[in-house]
């Protein structure tokens, strides 16, 4: 081929064959690794809350470079799902009573954020938002009439909500809870409560380096009863009218053992 034709084709050809010449650079070259001290907790009679510990590595490509800047880990606990529905009260004629109500539907029991540093700290407010660090920027629906959706962080039922359950230590962050031991070894603590409900938890861990979320991993542990309270917690289940039965004539018992015993003649 020759003519105007063949001297366009020249400078494809040339192009094409230095894409094919140029290495393939790694994508994601960086590999999250954690685990948990423990993934079973047994809930006894005695028990008042665990502290697991967090930890892990960041595994990188023997080709890879070495990033200039230090890494970031964001870790979210959540715990089993629930629908719970919170009540704002208002006084009408001295007596206080409930004017409105919202539900919020499957949101998480138990919510824990950790990371590295201030979450402003490790990405801008469009990343944080799209990956849901912090509990401001994660998902809590409520049901609104008919429709459910969550809202704007700084809605008053939200923030009610995300209130008393930090009160009672089932949500909340620690911007500085993970700590690099070395460039590369991370640890944290996960506390949780003894009102913690029984079930799976999650452990969603990401890690961000320059501000951009670069490796994901997820790890879990579970909360179960053991003995004689796990005895009782399954017939309140499996078996609610015997279990509501025999807690009413337990009831009876006991008062009239009371009466007898502290009897005056």
């Amino acid at each position: 081929m020759t003519g105007p034709s063949a001297t366009r084709a020249l400078p494809a050809c040339a192009l094409a064959a230095l894409l094919i010449a140029l290495p393939v650079l790694p994508a994601g070259a960086e590999r999250l690794v954690s685990s948990l001290s423990s993934h079973i907790v047994q809930i006894t009679s005695d028990f008042t809350g665990v502290e697991l510990v967090l930890f892990g590595t960041v595994e990188n490509d023997q080709e890879t470079v070495p990033r200039k800047g230090p890494f970031d880990i964001v870790a979210t606990v959540t715990g089993p799902r629930q629908t719970l529905v919170t009540r704002r009260k208002e006084r009408m004629f001295d007596i206080w009573v409930n004017a409105e109500s919202r539900s919020f539907v499957e949101v998480p029991s138990y919510l824990w954020v950790l990371a590295t540093r201030p979450f402003a700290n490790i990405a801008d407010a469009e990343t944080s938002r799209r990956q849901q660090i912090g509990i401001a920027n994660t998902s809590l629906p409520q049901q609104i009439g008919p429709d459910i959706a969550d809202v704007v962080p700084n809605d008053q039922f939200r923030q009610a909500f995300v209130r008393i359950k930090h009160d009672r230590s089932l949500y909340g962050e620690t911007p500085n809870g993970v700590t690099f031991l070395t460039p590369t070894l991370y640890r944290a603590s996960i506390f949780v409560p003894a009102e913690a409900q029984v079930g799976n938890y999650e452990v969603d861990v990401k890690l961000f380096a320059e501000g951009t979320m670069i490796a994901r991993t997820n790890s879990a542990f579970e909360i179960e009863t053991v003995g004689f309270e796990r005895f009782i917690a399954n017939a309140a289940v499996d078996h609610g009218l015997l279990y509501g039965l025999a807690t009413a004539v337990m009831a009876v018992m006991t008062g009239w053992f009371a009466s007898i015993v502290f009897r005056r003649d």
